[in-house]
């Protein structure tokens, strides 16, 4: 089955309209090298494809950062594509020399990772790249191929297996089962463990286990610590590493003026509900597990993201909560207006908290069940 990925038209538009580089991050087996190779079957271009996963002949050319040997390199191409970046050595810097010196040659790259490729290219190419996150498919792009009711006979499939685009191709409960295992134990900490300086992937599985089992919960460092037998400082740049190589994401408290908002301890989520469920070794249906409401506010929350993502609106989001425990799951800002959403799997009707709307008269709130989810992702 062919999913039509949302970015391939942005990406199309600045590669015509635009002489900067496009660098395009994601978790591994996401899709991000069919994205490019689709995008790059759009046009007839010569194209100099590169992994950094696969040393070639090519290698020591690259990371030589000598013009000359860069000109070697490319000469006769229009288009240079580097895959999995974040594996060669000070890539900003030869990505630099060749957008200042090959204007017109098309460059883009992915990267898995944005532990060392961020770093590695953030002050050199200031001003010379855009930068794209790919996600696991989101429901805007299941929507292309499927109709309202298909989505809505499949939801407990994306709730369960998440949506990694493998696992659409795939049949039954034991290969799917499969997939998701073989993801989390082969490919989940790859980038993690080789640029993290992370001698222990032990410690790194328990913490994911201990966040997975939070989910939609406000998650205490020095909890996790204990738990653990880590520092504090050394859970919180575990937290770091794990959402640096997109496994998860944090959501703050959000505050603006009321004394009793609760900030100190974030939310933690994951980018795909599937690897959670592998995480935890629970991928159960959901009339056998008591995780479907944690399910559903992950799978929502992320859904949303990536609909905002790649829209390419500019946002921020939190949750919110009083110390009284008047909560409200999400609160999205754009375009400096205020938007809550409390999410309820099924089709339970709750009434919006009072202290919020006597706190934000101007802003809007929502509830998101069975209903109407579709509206909110799509």
């Amino acid at each position: 089955m062919k999913i039509k990925r949302k970015l391939l038209s942005t990406l199309k538009s600045e590669l015509v309209n635009t002489n900067k580089g496009l660098v395009i991050y994601g978790p591994r087996q996401v899709g991000k090298t069919t994205l490019i190779n689709d995008l790059l079957n759009e046009f007839k271009w010569n194209t100099l494809i590169l992994n950094g996963d696969q040393r070639g002949s090519w290698w020591e050319l690259l990371t030589s950062r000598e013009l000359s040997k860069l000109t070697l390199l490319t000469s006769g191409y229009d288009a240079v594509f580097i895959d999995e970046a974040q594996r060669i050595p000070e890539i900003g810097l030869s990505l630099k020399i060749l957008l200042d010196n090959f204007p017109k040659l098309k460059i883009i790259v992915t990267g898995s990772s944005s532990l060392d490729l961020a770093s590695k290219i953030s002050e050199p190419l200031t001003g010379r790249i855009y930068s794209y996150k790919l996600f696991p498919i989101s429901c805007g792009e299941l929507r292309e191929i499927k109709t309202p009711y298909e989505m809505e006979t499949q939801i407990e499939e994306r709730l369960i297996y998440g949506s990694y685009p493998e696992i659409f191709s795939l049949d039954g409960i034991l290969a799917k089962t499969k997939y998701l295992q073989n993801l989390v134990d082969t490919y989940l900490y790859k980038d993690l463990l080789e640029f993290g300086d992370i001698r222990n992937s032990s410690k790194i599985h328990d913490l994911l286990k201990l966040l997975a089992f939070q989910v939609g919960n406000q998650v205490s460092l020095n909890e996790l610590g204990n738990s653990l037998e880590l520092s504090r400082i050394t859970v919180g740049r575990y937290i770091d590493l794990l959402e640096k190589s997109f496994i998860i994401f944090r959501l703050s408290g959000f505050s603006r003026n009321l004394r009793k908002e609760v900030t100190k301890m974030d939310k933690i989520y994951f980018y795909d509900t599937g690897v959670r469920n592998a995480i935890i070794g629970n991928l159960n249906t959901l009339n056998s597990r008591d995780d479907a409401g944690k399910l559903w506010e992950n799978f929502l929350i992320t859904e949303r993201m990536k609909k905002l993502q790649y829209e390419q609106k500019i946002f921020s989001l939190y949750f919110w909560r009083l110390s009284s425990g008047a909560e409200i799951d999400l609160i999205e800002e754009t375009e400096g207006e205020l938007h809550g959403f409390e999410f309820k799997y099924g089709k339970r009707i709750v009434k919006t908290p009072n202290s919020w709307t006597i706190g934000y008269p101007n802003a809007t709130a929502t509830l998101v069940n069975q209903d109407n989810w579709q509206e909110f992702v799509v």
